[in-house]
């Protein structure tokens, strides 16, 4: 591995249904190489996964620390949910014990949806990010903190279809880019109404395929500028405490 000098670096990976996306990032979230990217491997195990990262990462620059963000509801490091890899194979799976004990430095994992919001959120009031790929993924934000994950993908939306199901990539791919845009149009005006977000970041491989004029408090974001929330990641603890301290 490349030696490199100076501040803090993070390893930033984006684990999606189709690809793993990696990085290393310093301090301040610029990318200190760009970034690289492989086929999610199939089938999608735990074991597959950490040796398709290992490949990955293989010959990059030094990093301190690791952040991943995954597709799936992660509690403290460990994986409850993954509807878009494999549920039975990753229930339970110590996800970031794992990455420390294989890859030799301190981990963090997060929902991916999360750790690509804290790459693009500005920080001010209660802010929404949604990912659009595989499934469905969103973060939400009050001030710039992380708010607990919530698998809004999914809660039903339309004759028993969960989110994930009515406008994930199956659905693009079976209704086409004008009908998918139709069902976009129905699931903006869904979550105005209930989240009253001040502001909505859309990101994730599909984003790119929306054709209707965007709100004023609606942006695209890229997965360039989601995969930089890994250096922000480590910082969530020290944010929070300011934000505690501020209220007392």
């Amino acid at each position: 591995m490349k030696k490199t000098t100076g501040q803090l670096n993070v390893l930033s990976i984006d684990v999606g249904g189709s690809h793993v996306k990696a990085t290393v990032l310093n301090k301040q979230g610029d990318l200190t190489m760009e970034y690289e990217k492989i086929e999610t491997p199939m089938p999608s195990t735990p074991e597959n996964m950490l040796k398709a990262i290992k490949r990955l990462v293989k010959n990059f620059p030094a990093y301190d620390k690791i952040s991943v963000g995954f597709p799936g509801y992660i509690k403290n490091g460990v994986v409850v949910t993954a509807p878009n890899l494999g549920n039975k194979a990753w229930s339970g799976f110590d996800l970031q014990t794992e990455l420390q004990t294989q890859l030799g430095k301190p981990a963090r994992v997060v929902n991916d949806a999360d750790m690509a919001g804290l790459g693009v959120v500005d920080g001010k009031g209660f802010e929404m990010v949604i990912t659009l790929g595989t499934g469905f993924g969103t973060a939400f934000f009050l001030d710039g903190i992380l708010l607990p994950h919530l698998e809004i993908s999914h809660h039903p939306v339309a004759k028993g279809k969960d989110y994930d199901v009515y406008i994930g990539d199956i659905a693009l791919d079976d209704l086409g880019v004008k009908k998918w845009n139709k069902r976009m149009k129905k699931v903006f005006k869904i979550l105005k109404t209930v989240f009253n977000y001040d502001y909505l970041y859309i990101g994730g491989g599909n984003a790119r395929k929306l054709d209707m004029k965007l709100d004023k408090n609606m942006k695209l974001v890229t997965n360039e500028q989601g995969i930089k929330g890994g250096a922000r990641l480590w910082q969530e603890k020290e944010l929070k405490g300011t934000a505690v301290a501020a209220k007392k």
